[in-house]
């Protein structure tokens, strides 16, 4: 296996690429996915959609239907400026990363395209992340520059990464230089809204003419994506330009199938890239344009979704549940392309909300280490409950433990291929997620007869509650600096709205009472220390956990408690 010769300076996401022979096989097999040596997937999206339709074509709509609306001309131009800014006044080189932290607004969208057309590697985290999270993934990746909202600035300046180069921008306004010069008044507002002098808008709106953008190679890594993993160390996905445009020439264009004048939206956070393909690359490839909600309830979501004209929307299955449950059946109708991942997909779901909307819920399962979904199914090819067939462009099998096909019918770990893979950055687990040139996911499936793949279980110990990928170790490490707590084992347990839920088993140091009153101080006391969806729903007081002779943790046991 051979690179291209890489546009980075900053070496270091090509020096902490696993071994090629840890690599898995990546397939091109359709036409669509012949992709030139030179490759910037940010400048490709845009360029290639403006020719098209022209830069005056809606882009980006906020969650305010009285802010900003951004053509697609708007977002090249703001993204340039954000890119020259970084490059001339931060002094990021290509190759270096970027971390971007804000809720899903024209401006986070902006920063995502501004790193890429400068060479850098986008960095995106979520905003409920807490000072520790941050501070790991900034040393994972050698972060030296970051884009952040300034409404989410405290726990990034308390991660307090050593040299790290941070810019603020403020979300509301309008893209760089938007207003025209007669307009004073609402400009010098504008400039006054975002910040002191050192603002990232006021920095772009200073910006003229073109940005040169950086050829980078089609397989120079252009994003890290972390995910939870088991031991509770978050694991840092890399992904190459080419990987950006691949999963909307697969999944999206042959299973989604957009068209320009869908109008998308979605809860997940662009840091997810179940949500980075669903609100901004599959949109802007298709021409299309996206609604970019900061954070909604279920029912907030479906209201938004009936004023705004929302065609294709991408949650998990909590919230179609949610918004079910809530009566907004009617506000869903006018839906073309829901999209559930994160979780699977119960048929009894899917059937609800069919018989309810008249609208086909389109099942799918990805990962962060393949980019997006490589299994699904839309229209007259799905079969509730099951999460579907392998995408154009994918293949998937299910193997026993000795990494042999098992037989229709029976279960078995799902392994997958195609033009996506797993690529971790320096980190022994490659050689777990990676066997054989397949990627095992950590999910139990049964694929039947006529090639439709089953969910059975997770194959791990990861616990996955509303989308989100939680690791029992992490959220243990916290409870254990609580000084009223001696040990405890943290589970996932099924719950009906959620998928599963967080369960931690505490022993309390001697003397100390349990009860209710203990049990939401050790809610809150997690809560204020790492992302707050990772917190236990559910605390129960042991005496003692369950042990193996050696020490070890029976997990399997708490679950048979649980069940109890």
């Amino acid at each position: 296996m051979q690179l291209s010769p890489s546009a980075h300076v900053d070496a270091f996401c090509r020096d902490h690429l696993p071994p090629f022979e840890q690599w898995p096989d990546l397939e091109f097999t359709l036409p669509g996915l012949a992709y030139p040596d030179r490759l910037n997937c940010a400048d490709a999206l845009l360029t290639e959609t403006i020719a098209r339709f022209g830069p005056d074509r809606p882009c980006l709509l906020p969650q305010d239907a009285d802010g900003p609306v951004w053509s697609y001309g708007d977002l090249a131009a703001t993204a340039g400026q954000i890119a020259a800014v970084l490059t001339e006044d931060l002094g990021v080189v290509p190759g270096n990363r970027v971390l971007l932290r804000g809720p899903n607004t024209p401006w986070l969208v902006a920063c995502w395209f501004g790193v890429l057309l400068a060479g850098g590697v986008v960095v995106a985290t979520m905003p409920l992340l807490r000072a520790g999270e941050l501070s790991t993934i900034c040393d994972i990746a050698e972060v030296g520059f970051a884009l952040c909202d300034d409404r989410f600035d405290a726990e990034l300046e308390s991660a307090g990464v050593p040299g790290l180069a941070t810019l603020y921008y403020q979300a509301a306004a309008g893209p760089a230089g938007w207003r025209e010069s007669d307009q004073a008044d609402d400009q010098a507002a504008d400039d006054q809204a975002a910040g002191d002098p050192g603002s990232l808008n006021r920095r772009a709106a200073a910006r003229t003419g073109a940005f040169a953008v950086v050829k980078t190679a089609a397989d120079d890594v252009a994003l890290i994506a972390f995910t939870s993993g088991t031991t509770g160390r978050p694991k840092a996905a890399m992904h190459f330009h080419r990987d950006v445009l691949a999963i909307a020439d697969t999944f999206s264009e042959h299973v989604l199938k957009p068209v320009p004048e869908d109008i998308f939206t979605g809860t997940p956070p662009l840091a997810f890239t179940f949500g980075l393909g669903q609100i901004v690359i599959f949109p802007i490839r298709a021409g299309a344009s996206t609604l970019l909600i900061e954070r909604a309830s279920p029912a907030e979501l479906a209201d938004l979704i009936a004023a705004r004209g929302v065609t294709v929307v991408a949650t998990a299955p909590t919230a179609y549940r949610a918004m079910l449950a809530a009566g907004k059946a009617e506000q869903l109708r006018g839906l073309r392309r829901p999209v559930s991942a994160g979780e699977t997909l119960p048929g009894s779901v899917w059937q609800a909300f069919y018989e309810a909307t008249g609208v086909r819920i389109i099942d799918g399962i990805g990962s962060t280490e393949m980019l997006h979904i490589f299994i699904g199914a839309a229209d007259d090819d799905i079969r509730p409950g099951a999460t579907g067939r392998p995408v154009p462009g994918y293949r998937a099998v299910v193997l026993d433990d000795d990494g042999d096909p098992v037989p229709d019918g029976q279960p078995g770990r799902l392994a997958v291929k195609g033009p996506t893979g797993c690529r971790y950055l320096s980190d022994p687990r490659q050689a777990s997620y990676v066997r054989d040139g397949w990627n095992l996911t950590g999910d139990t499936y049964i694929r039947d007869a006529d090639g439709y793949f089953w969910y059975q279980a997770r194959s791990d110990d990861m616990i996955v509650s509303s989308g989100y990928n939680i690791a029992g170790p992490e959220i243990e490490d916290v409870l254990l600096t609580h000084p009223d707590v001696t040990e405890c084992g943290v589970i996932g347990v099924p719950d009906e709205s959620r998928g599963q839920i967080v369960k931690a088993f505490v022993v309390l140091a001697k003397g100390v009472a349990d009860g209710p009153a203990k049990a939401a101080e050790l809610q809150d006391f997690v809560k204020a220390r790492i992302a707050p969806y990772k917190y236990p729903r559910a605390i129960a007081f042991l005496d003692a956990l369950p042990r193996t002779s050696t020490g070890k943790l029976q997990r399997f046991r708490l679950r048979e408690l649980s069940e109890r």
